[in-house]
């Protein structure tokens, strides 16, 4: 590096945290002047707040919406902390903290495509994503997608072998279940390489680490919480209707668009059957990539299968989309990657009837396609992914 490049570099990282606290500090007065609720993290608080009385976790409600819990018991043991605050201590404490992860996300999304992702990148990265759907609803309602997300991507672009691969993963899964997904992926990936002669061992200690951190965070649970840890593996778990209503355009799930496509709130051994034919279609795509050495495709195929085969994916799950965008750029696929970016960029799928009335049970076609987006761009990158890979094969 020549002597003029060293400063030049060095006003890199101020410029992009400028432009990305400006970016944060309109996004934050855009979200107080439309009076956003944080709805989810208060939901969260309340949780804690039983657990400290020793209350019964799933018979609680919160907030003027009545909300129940609907996370596994570790959730609530980790929610407790959020008791310490008030109303407007805990808004701030949750927009600045899913903020900042916001940035570790962009950056730990880099270093999965890249192979020295710079901070200055993140920041811009950062910047943009802010204003994205999923990004806007997660910090609207106060959720914790970024904070798994960051937990699950930091394990998943650590180098093979790391001792702490997979306590992100198992930590996910032990306080929301979807993250869990992606322990199977990591187990596949170890046993097709087994089968290859292949780097099999870091797979499958990685995914043996997953599966004993989700073991003993939901041990603890149980201890703590014996009653609630038995009401929820035997009864909450199972009770989809406790999350929300199906037909909802904001669940970007298979089952939600099956239920507005056949304008049905339960659609059944429609959804399970879809369900298993893409949970085994979109692991066997990420793990193929992985197998191969294409972690960043094989990633976001996780991802985007978890999103898609879980009873609910509200929007805000789609966080995701911010790899996925960055993968499809770095791989040269720049028209697609603008696509994506102006998909999740668009708030369409809020275009359509929603609310009192179920109106989403009454989709047009153009109403259907509109609130079918997310799932829609999902199948598509999975697909185009599995196709890619299967042509490789066959020339090969």
């Amino acid at each position: 590096m020549s002597v003029l490049a060293v400063p030049r570099a060095h006003r890199r990282v101020p410029a992009a945290a400028g432009c990305c606290l400006l970016s944060f500090a309109v996004f934050w007065a855009a979200q107080r002047a439309a009076h956003v609720s944080l709805l989810d993290v208060m939901v969260y608080r309340a949780e804690g707040a039983t657990v400290r009385a020793g209350g019964d976790l799933y018979a609680m409600r919160a907030t003027y919406a009545h909300l129940p819990a609907t996370y596994p018991p570790f959730a609530a043991l980790m929610f407790t902390p959020l008791t310490l605050l008030g109303d407007a201590g805990l808004h701030t404490a949750a927009t600045a903290l899913n903020l900042g992860l916001l940035v570790a996300f962009a950056y730990l999304s880099l270093r999965l495509v890249l192979a020295h992702a710079r901070v200055e990148q993140a920041l811009w990265v950062a910047a943009g994503a802010v204003w994205c759907e999923p990004v806007w609803a997660t910090l609207r309602y106060g959720q914790v997608n970024l904070l798994l997300a960051v937990a699950v991507l930091a394990d998943l672009t650590r180098r093979p072998g790391h001792r702490w691969a997979g306590v992100g993963i198992g930590l996910a899964a032990a306080v929301k279940l979807t993250p869990a997904l992606f322990a199977v992926f990591v187990l596949g990936t170890g046993l097709v390489l087994a089968a290859r002669g292949g780097q099999w061992r870091p797979w499958l200690r990685h995914a043996c680490v997953a599966a004993l951190s989700f073991l003993a965070a939901t041990a603890l649970a149980a201890v703590v919480l014996p009653y609630d840890s038995r009401r929820f593996w035997t009864w909450a778990v199972f009770d989809t209707r406790r999350v929300g209503r199906t037909e909802n355009t904001a669940d970007q799930s298979l089952r939600g668009v099956l239920a507005r496509l056949l304008h049905t709130a339960e659609p059944g051994a429609w959804w399970v059957s879809a369900a298993v034919v893409v949970a085994a279609l979109g692991l066997a795509v990420a793990v193929t990539a992985a197998a191969r050495g294409q972690r960043a495709r094989a990633v976001v195929a996780c991802a985007v299968t978890a999103l898609l085969v879980s009873p609910v994916s509200w929007s805000h799950h789609w966080v995701w989309c911010l790899p996925l965008v960055i993968a499809l750029w770095a791989e040269g696929h720049r028209r697609a990657a603008a696509a994506a970016a102006l998909l999740f960029c668009s708030y369409a799928l809020w275009w359509v009837p929603h609310g009192p009335g179920r109106p989403e049970l009454h989709q047009n076609v153009v109403e259907f396609a509109l609130s079918s987006l997310y799932p829609a761009a999902g199948l598509a990158y999975a697909g185009s992914v599995g196709l890619t890979l299967w042509r490789t094969s066959r020339s090969a």
